[in-house]
């Protein structure tokens, strides 16, 4: 596990030194913070630090780091190298820098901020990709717990039911009610939960895959073509389909619109590293310990150990000509019989919370941010309830419709799911070049946001054109256009960054 255990340190180092790098480039000071001069007892709510680094981790978890860092396994030990990077220098300085231009803006929420610096038609596209984003998360994380529950007791309807009538009045009621009392305790479990495995870990100290090793050679206890590894590259490449799948491990879009629900609850800017930085970094730990879990099932063998007998039985008469490894043991299974098989019925009890309560409360704070992102861009006062329910109202009809369609289509869940991944990362984009600008504006050095901000673009753009979500494109022209694309960006920038800086010499 030298690879595991080199980037489990790199991640702390990386928070303990680059993100005071970044806290000392942004400067914050004493200001009083929105919490403090725009309390209203519903969204401004001033909060323990404690309980808001714990509501601000599960609003930005929530399966994202266990289901993403399972499939992200799949590319092998490449999946750390993302992990520990995309953490330090893109996803927790997105994170970071979101909720403190948030606590300069009044709170202000992710559109606000980018209309802020990129423009107004700009923060029109952000509004549309925003709500997008977070009604289809609230969507699929209404079902996919409800299918989950409905196996233990009762029906999918009635548990849909259940969940959207939780999800409206988390969305509606005052966010010290509901969310400020439950959230810290099923972070807790999560967090309980990837630390149990980890201790499990080391004291296995299983021989996985390195970084530095022959990934095509390392399946010691798996025949190969039981992987597939072969067949996953081909249709999906490692760039850039790595970094769309594992999102909230590294860096996610939708981590900006969940961010300022927690900037209007923080006393002071000082906490904004610990708690903003802090979570992504603590998410990132998380899903390094589910990638390495996750190659020690699928590469070395571990889906034997903690598989049933009967499991891994139907596993191997179906093969020849059936499913693979990776198509066999879908994220919520390898969740369920990892918890199970290495830490007993606590272990299960916990995969449960992990499973269930988890995408429950990313579903809630994805609502409640929707309310929060249309009442600012059309200014409808929030301290009344009857002004909350009128922006609740059709946004919950519009997600109520759309759930109709998943439940009746079989394939629903993927659909919204795959398109969500895209339009996830896209927002990543807006955000990066958004505080890209903002340095740029401040006179303070720029680089730490350009560079992921390029990197995001390529990405993004790339896996629009290669990907069946996209163009569908043949490999080699959605490179090139992806690289065209990044030339493009690059010429735009410093064609600006020449104009601005013209301009802010010209006023001085």
């Amino acid at each position: 596990m030298i690879s595991f255990i080199i980037a489990l340190c790199a991640l702390l180092v990386g928070y303990l030194i680059y993100g005071r790098v970044i806290e000392k480039i942004f400067g914050p000071d004493d200001r009083e913070t929105p919490a403090k001069a725009m309390a209203d007892g519903v969204d401004f709510v001033a909060l323990p630090n404690w309980k808001i680094f714990m509501i601000q981790f599960l609003n930005i978890a929530g399966t994202g780091p266990i289901f993403g860092a399972i499939m992200g396994a799949w590319y092998g030990p490449s999946a750390y190298l993302w992990i520990v990077l995309g953490s330090i220098f893109a996803g927790a300085v997105h994170d970071y820098m979101t909720g403190m231009i948030s606590m300069r803006n009044k709170g202000a929420e992710l559109p606000e901020i980018v209309g802020l610096y990129l423009g107004k038609k700009t923060q029109k596209v952000v509004v549309v990709f925003s709500l997008i984003t977070v009604i289809m998360v609230g969507v699929v994380f209404v079902f996919s717990p409800a299918v989950i529950l409905a196996n233990l007791w009762g029906s999918r309807v009635m548990w849909v039911a259940i969940i959207f009538l939780y999800y409206i009045l988390a969305t509606l009621l005052p966010i010290d009610k509901v969310i400020a009392r439950i959230y810290p305790i099923f972070a807790f479990s999560l967090l309980f939960m990837a630390l149990a495995l980890m201790a499990v870990l080391f004291i296995k100290m299983p021989d996985l895959p390195e970084i530095w090793s022959n990934l095509s050679d390392a399946n010691k206890n798996v025949n190969p073509a039981w992987l597939d590894r072969e067949g996953l590259i081909s249709s999906n490449p490692l760039f850039p389909c790595m970094f769309i799948t594992i999102a909230c491990g590294a860096i996610s879009g939708f981590h900006a619109t969940q961010t300022p629900l927690m900037a209007r609850c923080l006393v002071s800017e000082r906490q904004g590293r610990p708690i903003f930085y802090g979570a992504m970094i603590t998410e990132g730990v998380v899903a390094l310990i589910w990638a390495t879990v996750s190659m020690y099932f699928f590469y070395y063998g571990g889906w034997r150990e903690v598989c049933p007998p009967e499991v891994v039985n139907a596993f191997i008469e179906q093969v020849d000509g059936g499913k693979n490894l990776r198509q066999f043991f879908e994220a919520p299974a390898v969740v369920n019989y990892i918890c199970t098989g290495w830490l007993g019925l606590f272990g299960g009890i916990l995969a449960l919370f992990g499973v269930v309560a988890a995408p429950i409360t990313s579903g809630d704070t994805a609502f409640r941010s929707a309310r929060l992102i249309i009442a600012d861009h059309f200014h409808i006062n929030q301290t009344k309830v009857h002004n909350r329910m009128l922006v609740g109202l059709p946004l919950f009809l519009a997600s109520f419709f759309l759930l109709l369609w998943q439940i009746n289509d079989s394939n629903g869940f993927n659909i919204i799911w795959q398109y969500f991944g895209l339009a996830n990362q896209t927002i990543s984009v807006f955000t990066l070049w958004t505080f890209t600008v903002y340095f740029v504006q401040q006179r303070k050095p720029f680089i730490q946001t350009l560079i992921p901000a390029l990197f995001m673009t390529a990405v993004t753009t790339t896996f629009l054109f290669i990907s069946k979500q996209g163009l569908g494109l043949p490999h080699t022209i959605a490179y090139s256009l992806g690289a065209v694309v990044l030339v493009i960006a690059l010429v735009w920038f410093f064609s600006w960054y020449r104009k601005a800086t013209k301009s802010l010499n010209t006023t001085e």
